[in-house]
């Protein structure tokens, strides 16, 4: 039988790219989005990955999610946090709604999500958590105090439950891509990301592909003895 893999984010950029990975691994995946239903419903068609609609920030909303794709494909093997929004802005500038919406969504998420899962992890004594952070969480980034501190904020939490995790059977690591060709980067004005672009030593941005490899590494059976750590794929813009 087939491990089962959820992806959070899992119908567009780099979640749409892992949930399609994992699949030509030969993992049943099922690909959670929050909103957009004419996206999700395309990229369904094209895959034949099934999508799962909830909010991640609410934890019950996940308990439930997660409780129907067990029922339907089996216990979560690999649960791969990569659901993220932006609502950037300067601290002077930043209202309540735009921290709290960012800072619930994107680590919100991350302990809604794996406590949905970790229980029949430990049971099971297997599992792959892999959360999804940010260069901007390493190295900060101006007008982006909540997306910093919410990345941040996962690489500590992916660091803590990977103690937790270990004599369990259970790895728990994460990703902090640089800045990808997505739609949130998509975003950012020609003449700012020409700069950005310019500091990336491989004078590119990355692809979302390129993550979706890293974090299918990461999910394997062979990657037991990898737990705690935080593999950076930034081009080389952030060293350390």
């Amino acid at each position: 039988m087939s491990r089962v893999a959820l992806v959070t984010g899992g119908t567009r950029g780099i979640g749409a790219a892992t949930a399609l990975a994992l699949k030509a691994e030969g993992y049943a995946v099922a690909a959670v989005y929050g909103r957009d239903d004419k996206k999700a419903a395309e990229f369904n068609a094209n895959t034949g990955i099934p999508v799962y609609k909830w909010d991640v920030s609410d934890f019950d909303a996940c308990q439930k999610g997660v409780a129907r794709v067990s029922g339907e494909l089996g216990p979560v093997d690999i649960l791969v946090n990569n659901a993220g929004i932006t609502r950037d802005g300067t601290m002077h500038r930043m209202g309540y709604e735009q921290w709290r919406e960012v800072i619930d969504t994107n680590i919100g998420s991350c302990f809604n999500m794996s406590r949905a899962v970790i229980v029949s992890m430990r049971k099971r004594k297997f599992g792959r958590i892999v959360n999804v952070g940010s260069i901007n969480g390493q190295a900060g980034q101006y007008g982006q105090v909540n997306y910093a501190a919410a990345k941040s904020g996962i690489h500590g939490f992916t660091k803590a439950l990977a103690q937790e995790g270990a004599a369990h059977g259970i790895t728990v690591n994460a990703i902090a891509p640089g800045y990808i060709d997505t739609e949130m980067v998509a975003a950012v004005p020609d003449d700012i990301l020409d700069k950005i672009v310019q500091r990336i030593p491989v004078k590119r941005l990355g692809r979302a592909d390129e993550i979706a490899r890293a974090i299918t590494f990461l999910a394997a059976d062979e990657a037991g003895f990898i737990t705690g750590s935080t593999l950076s794929v930034n081009g080389g813009q952030h060293m350390y």
